[in-house]
């Protein structure tokens, strides 16, 4: 959900929900009744549920208003039978409407405070979400650049997702990631792996040597004791344009494959993957860098498995390829921004109520003017 959608649910009921005036409707029904019958039958009990109702909308004082206008409803109607404003069915229904009105200015003042500090809570975590997931610069340098974020539970605006883009002295670099795990322990990983990649990216040239420092990154930030996520890694992939243009380089620590999207369609590039970052462990030793040379028309799309396993109603996965061949076959230009809002707007479509995983997506190119002939072979 973002951040929009979040704020929008918080904000009070709007004046012309049907909800919001539902209390009014129910004071009109009952005079309305009260005139059909004459006074003849007592009506005036259904006013007891409408502090109630209005709790559910109101403040405190809009509650209290409306439990003091049924009251003297309540007293008026019946006044308007002899005998029966003291009688003791009444009295009855004048002190139950009372202490409902009491109830419901308490669950107003309840709900209100619980409103407040979802409000604040929500601040917070749009905080969080500038400071871990910074909106991505349409240009760093030769690279343009665009990606969105989507997490999976409703309601939050930090999940298992990571992504980011800089310029360093060594060719503008990305980092997209999925953290295979879940809660506080997932947040608290893509926060040291994105902080040791905002810094690690500026300090080492080689692109392996990076991804294992981030993969040291884990390891330190790892929860201590025996109450982490034992299943907790990385998958990533760590991409380099070099100053000298026309390529990409690519370290990939387990995750799918970048798609190339170009005027002859959508294929993934070859990598040579590795294992996600923290089980490097397991099988120590440098992870092989790739380099694939790049076109002025190609687009690099990076996303995480939120959007290649999103399912439709029939339980088949989004064909990433097929989709985006479909959509930018034999289009001369491409931008990022175009590609990243079609892969958004068409998964989101594509998929059911029921995926509940993060999404992110980068989409990445060159300038035309800044591309130089490469040294390096295609793979």
């Amino acid at each position: 959900m973002s951040s929009r959608n979040l704020r929008s649910e918080l904000r009070p009921p709007s004046a012309r929900g049907w909800l919001w005036w539902l209390p009014l409707a129910a004071v009109l029904v009952d005079l309305a009744a009260e005139l059909i019958v004459r006074g003849r039958e007592p009506v005036s009990f259904m006013l007891i549920a409408v502090p109630a109702l209005a709790a559910a909308t109101r403040g405190p004082r809009g509650t209290a208003l409306s439990a003091v206008v049924c009251l003297g409803l309540q007293m008026w109607m019946a006044a308007r039978r002899p005998g029966h404003f003291d009688e003791q069915h009444h009295v009855a229904m004048y002190v139950a409407t009372s202490l409902i009105g009491i109830a419901s200015i308490a669950l107003a003042r309840q709900r209100e405070r619980t409103r407040q500090h979802l409000i604040r809570a929500n601040s917070v975590a749009e905080a969080m979400q500038r400071t871990l997931l910074r909106p991505v610069p349409r240009r760093l340098g030769p690279v343009r650049a665009a990606g969105f974020y989507e997490a999976g539970e409703g309601g939050t605006l930090v999940g298992g997702d990571l992504y980011d883009v800089c310029e360093t002295p060594f060719g503008v670099r990305a980092i997209i990631g999925d953290v295979r795990g879940k809660g506080l322990d997932a947040v608290q990983t893509v926060a040291a792996v994105l902080g040791s990649f905002r810094v690690s990216a500026h300090e080492w040239q080689n692109l392996s040597s990076l991804a294992e420092r981030l993969e040291l990154s884990i390891a330190r930030n790892s929860p201590v004791g025996g109450d982490g996520d034992p299943e907790l890694f990385v998958t990533a992939l760590v991409l380099e344009f070099p100053p000298e243009g026309g390529e990409v380089h690519i370290v990939d620590r387990g995750h799918p494959p970048p798609v190339v999207i170009g005027p002859q369609g959508a294929r993934r590039l070859v990598t040579a993957p590795g294992l996600p970052l923290g089980l490097g462990a397991m099988a120590p030793g440098t992870v092989d860098t790739t380099v694939h040379l790049l076109k002025p028309s190609d687009v690099l799309l990076l996303h995480t498995d939120g959007v290649s396993e999103a399912r439709n109603a029939d339980g088949v996965f989004y064909p990433v390829l097929e989709r985006l061949g479909e959509r930018f076959s034999g289009r001369r230009v491409i931008d990022p921004e175009t590609v990243v809002s079609f892969v958004r707007s068409d998964a989101e479509r594509w998929s059911t109520q029921s995926d509940n995983d993060d999404r992110a997506v980068l989409g990445l190119a060159l300038e035309p003017d800044g591309l130089k002939p490469s040294r390096h072979a295609g793979s």
